[in-house]
């Protein structure tokens, strides 16, 4: 079964449930059609006896004259005749009634079963039933009431299986029909599995073309549809969306690392020529040794952030998370990061008390210094920046300064990796501070938002989840 395809798997069990509900339809059909023949012939057999208790008179021999002797049937009976209606004895459905005396005598009628019923005690109005010579038998006795008819009892008699050649018929019909209707339905159930299995074929090239060559651009494009099929081949293409954006991404992200790291290593190259290639001053050398160890920096700051890149993208256990005191935390940083003076811009923060977050202590200090760095990097000569914290329905950070602004063609693309605005491309940094901020933020279910205006400064808004407060 498992090397078979799915269409036939799906016929082999549709066949297989047809053949049940065939079983159990014509099991049905036959113990119901048998049920209400059985009930039909006992019906017609009290029917009949019920008939004809009418049918049988008495008369006395003194009014033999006044007698219309017109086709009924005369039999003496004591001191007198029963008239009994020619239609009497006549075999009706198959029912046979007969009259008997009280001590079991026939007295008219006709009842090949004598021998058999002899035995069985008349029983007024009720329904007996025997076996004879392997079949069955239904027996209906009615007791006439009347004058002089006292003690007289008709019976009547017939077969359970009187009529039960249309019982036969239907059977007979039912073993021709729904073989043919089985053949229709399973080769039916195979076209309509090949018609609904089409989407899977579809699914399965694209996939194929996708992993054998190198377009992901391709798509399944089933169109529209509701059924799990287009829902299933609607995921593959999103999947296959995401797949070819990932892709194109590692794509740029190497490229962009290739990029910022052959600069650093051909100024590294360089200066080991330089010094190497003759005698140099010990000023000449420290100079050198100087930007040596500076473009190491740079490739040691960018080779760490690529791995913080890394671990947050796989979301290992890298960066295990503790409740953190968040006010305290950015208390500290900015504490140290006042420290810097740089281009004389002063740093100052508001801070709500006690606010908790469930966070990677590294990765929020890495998070908050980007951000501080950032606006140091790009503040004016005596500027200011202003951090608060504050929790409403979220947690709320914002770092503010006064510098040089982003443009708004620029605010789209400042959270892209190794993404620098034209005029900074010579500021120092890896170009990845931001893309490292917002990929921080994402990873904690949270947001970033900027507001700029050249020449006015910028506001990064940080809003995260309340994970839990204690």
């Amino acid at each position: 079964m498992k090397n078979l395809s799915i269409r036939l798997k799906i016929t082999i069990w549709f066949s297989a449930i047809l053949v049940l509900v065939i079983g159990i339809t014509f099991t049905t059909i036959f113990w119901i059609n048998r049920s209400v023949m059985q009930k039909n012939i006992k019906d017609n057999l009290i029917k009949t006896v019920e008939d004809n208790v009418d049918e049988v008179e008495f008369f006395d021999s003194l009014n033999k004259d006044s007698i219309d002797y017109d086709g009924d049937i005369y039999i003496s009976y004591k001191d007198g005749l029963l008239e009994i209606d020619d239609d009497f004895l006549d075999k009706v459905n198959g029912i046979i009634t007969a009259l008997y005396s009280e001590n079991g005598a026939l007295l008219y009628g006709e009842n090949r079963l004598i021998k058999k019923t002899s035995k069985i005690h008349f029983e007024d109005e009720k329904l007996q039933k025997i076996s004879y010579e392997g079949a069955g038998y239904y027996i209906f006795d009615r007791k006439l009431q009347g004058r002089k008819l006292d003690g007289l009892w008709l019976r009547g008699i017939v077969s359970e299986n009187e009529d039960m050649e249309r019982v036969t018929t239907v059977v007979h019909i039912s073993f021709i029909a729904l073989p043919v209707l089985f053949v229709l339905a399973v080769f039916g159930g195979y076209s309509v599995a090949k018609r609904m299995l089409r989407p899977v074929n579809q699914i399965t090239e694209a996939a194929t073309q996708i992993s054998q060559g190198s377009d992901l651009k391709k798509r399944i494009a089933l169109g529209r549809g509701g059924d799990e099929l287009h829902q299933l081949a609607a995921v593959f293409d999103d999947m296959f969306a995401r797949l070819e954006e990932a892709f194109e991404t590692e794509r740029r992200f190497t490229s962009d690392a290739s990029h910022e790291l052959r600069t650093p290593m051909a100024v590294i190259m360089a200066q080991c020529e330089y010094i190497l290639n003759e005698t140099r001053s010990v000023e000449e050398y420290e100079e050198a040794f100087y930007v040596i160890q500076r473009q190491g920096r740079k490739m040691s700051r960018l080779i760490d952030d690529m791995l913080v890149f890394t671990r947050m993208e796989q979301r290992n256990e890298s960066y295990p998370k503790e409740y953190l005191n968040l006010s305290e935390l950015i208390e500290d940083i900015c504490q140290d990061m006042v420290l810097l003076k740089e281009k004389q811009i002063i740093l100052t923060w508001e801070l709500e008390p006690d606010i908790f977050f469930e966070g990677n202590r590294l990765l929020i200090t890495r998070l908050l210094i980007n951000l501080i760095s950032n606006a140091y990097r790009y503040g004016k000569q005596n500027g200011n920046i202003f951090v608060t914290l504050n929790q409403k329905e979220k947690i709320f950070v914002t770092v503010k300064d006064n510098g040089i602004g982003i443009s708004r063609e620029q605010q789209e693309k400042i959270f892209e990796r190794f993404y620098r605005a034209d005029a900074s491309r010579t500021l120092e940094g890896s170009g990845l501070g931001l893309a490292m901020v917002r990929e921080i933020v994402q990873f904690y279910g949270g947001k970033i938002e900027v507001s700029s205006e050249l020449e006015k400064g910028s506001v990064f808004t940080i809003s995260l989840p309340i994970l839990k407060n204690i």
